[in-house]
């Protein structure tokens, strides 16, 4: 967004680095709001208003933030959350302004997001994102170790946001097991090399199956259900390509994979990855999947 500079907005260069650090001034809580409507590209919809920021801090939830200088480049809000079992931590928003967003910001707010959650106490955090998004997927599954666990159905209803149009708002729900020695090796930056990636996909059984559109860009043939004790998911490498080039097929791409990961839930498969890559010269993304032995139970379950 090119606009005259102003309090809250961004400044022209990235700083060398960030500070993190709950928000408590009215003025911070100001700039949390106008950061919602620009990172999310809210039209028809109010981002989540100050008063409701006051009320989550100061009431057990957590409302942290990424600035630069003293401008606000990131913000994660997060509410206690009950499921009739265990208290955890639900983070309801990960924003970055776009002018940051090659910083690495979002993972380092969810990586301070996490301290702070163990300092109160919580093992666990869930959160829900679009499956088709492979940047949050790459975030979420890949960097931060956290395991898809439950996929809702238009979750949200329709959504006025620029990031949502022409999409129903299913969500893949993580459950992010806080103290899980794996998770400490994806944020510290482990991740299985290319050469694993590539073996792992190659061997696996592909739910969703692809070919070139008319536009270049991918779409969705066939799915299957899960028969073999791994398989891979294809989602789209870019969804706004898709959006700007190829619109026709976000439909097809939301059924097919929909399709793909119930079957897979409702079969006892669990997401264990998430990986990028080149296949003939083509970048394509993946989740890929597994069949855990009978009795294995998850970090986060036990």
């Amino acid at each position: 967004m090119s606009a005259p500079s102003a309090p809250g907005a961004a400044p022209a260069a990235a700083p060398r680095d960030f500070t993190f650090r709950r928000l408590q001034k009215p003025e911070e809580l100001r700039q949390a709001e106008e950061l919602q409507r620009e990172a999310w590209g809210l039209t028809d919809e109010p981002p989540t208003s100050r008063t409701i920021l006051r009320a989550i801090q100061d009431n057990g939830g957590l409302v942290l933030g990424a600035f630069a200088d003293i401008y606000l480049a990131g913000v994660t809000i997060g509410i206690l959350g009950w499921d009739g079992t265990r208290l955890y931590h639900y983070s309801h928003m990960n924003a970055v302004r776009p002018a940051y967003q090659n910083h690495h910001v979002g993972f380092r707010l969810k990586v301070y997001q996490r301290e702070e959650v163990l300092k109160q106490g919580l093992p666990l955090m869930r959160w829900t994102f679009d499956p088709l998004q492979s940047k949050n997927a790459r975030l979420n599954v890949r960097r931060l170790g956290a395991h898809p666990d439950h996929y809702y159905l238009h979750y949200y209803g329709t959504m006025g946001s620029e990031v949502n149009r022409g999409l129903e708002s299913d969500r893949l729900r993580v459950s992010w097991a806080l103290d899980d020695p794996e998770v400490e090796r994806r944020v510290a930056g482990q991740y299985p090399s290319p050469e694993q990636d590539r073996a792992r996909w190659a061997e696996a059984q592909a739910l969703v199956e692809t070919q070139l559109g008319e536009a270049g860009l991918r779409v969705p043939t066939t799915v299957s259900e899960p028969s073999r004790p791994t398989a891979h998911l294809e989602i789209p490498f870019d969804l706004q390509s898709v959006r700007d080039h190829q619109a026709g097929t976000l439909r097809t791409w939301r059924h097919a994979t929909r399709d793909a990961f119930r079957a897979a839930f409702d079969l006892g498969y669990r997401v264990d990855d998430f990986t990028t890559l080149s296949l003939e010269h083509e970048r394509r993304s993946f989740y890929l999947l597994s069949k855990p032995p009978p009795g294995d139970r998850p970090p986060e379950a036990t």
